[in-house]
């Protein structure tokens, strides 16, 4: 009996090893390679084509300098402004989500730095468990290990999803404003990344209160905002 247990805890430790060294062998490609797909990507498009198997998915991967500044601060603002100061985990933000979620009694914010919602976008799945958090914290430490800061941002731009099938910055900025992601003007941008927390509810919903109220509030922001 403790051979066949030993055996197993072996086998599984083997596995956890592998599949570790799997995505850092992925995040040490992409230093110098665009991911074509994401593991976001995946399980939306079987969504989708769950009720239209012709369905695709709306994404074009455009570089760095193609799109708007305005943007970049933007989603700075937004989602981690701390982004170029951390090292993956912003403690502080942390700590004032949790806080926050014990006020209300029920998780109203969740305290991810963009490369927490990279690595999530990157190789998990949208369910959320105690064991994807843990996996979650592991890739961001690769992330942080291997590539620099507008490497990081760069690849979250272009991968992140911003609606019902949309996926990345050219996206999204033809989605819902038939511009290029490098045309985006500060409007359009802050309202953009007001919708990043929920893109599908907004993708349906896109004068909803708290959506404008959140895009005047990072429109304010810019400025202020440091980008890689």
């Amino acid at each position: 009996m403790w051979k066949w247990t030993k055996r197993v805890v072996l086998t599984l430790a083997g596995l956890f090893v592998a599949y570790q060294l799997w995505i850092f062998g992925h995040v040490l490609w992409w230093r110098d390679h665009n991911p074509s797909e994401t593991s976001f990507m995946d399980e939306q498009l079987d969504r989708l084509q769950e009720k239209n198997p012709e369905a695709a998915l709306k994404h074009r991967w455009v570089t760095y300098d193609k799109i708007s500044p305005h943007l970049k601060r933007a989603l700075v603002a937004g989602e981690d402004a701390r982004f170029l100061d951390h090292d993956g985990f912003d403690w502080e933000g942390i700590q004032a989500a949790w806080e926050k979620n014990a006020k209300k009694g029920h998780i109203v914010a969740g305290g991810s730095t963009i490369s927490q919602q990279l690595a999530k976008n990157l190789f998990l799945t949208s369910k959320r468990s105690y064991l994807r958090k843990v996996e979650e914290a592991a890739i961001t430490l690769m992330l942080e290990a291997v590539l620099d800061k507008r490497r990081i941002f760069e690849i979250y731009l272009n991968v992140i999803e911003w609606g019902d099938g949309v996926f990345g910055a050219e996206a999204a900025a033809r989605h819902y404003f038939k511009t290029s992601a490098a045309g985006l003007g500060p409007s359009q941008a802050a309202k953009l990344a007001a919708m990043v927390p929920n893109p599908r509810y907004y993708d349906k919903h896109r004068n909803d209160r708290r959506l404008l109220r959140k895009a005047a509030i990072l429109q304010r922001r810019l400025d202020y905002a440091e980008i890689p």
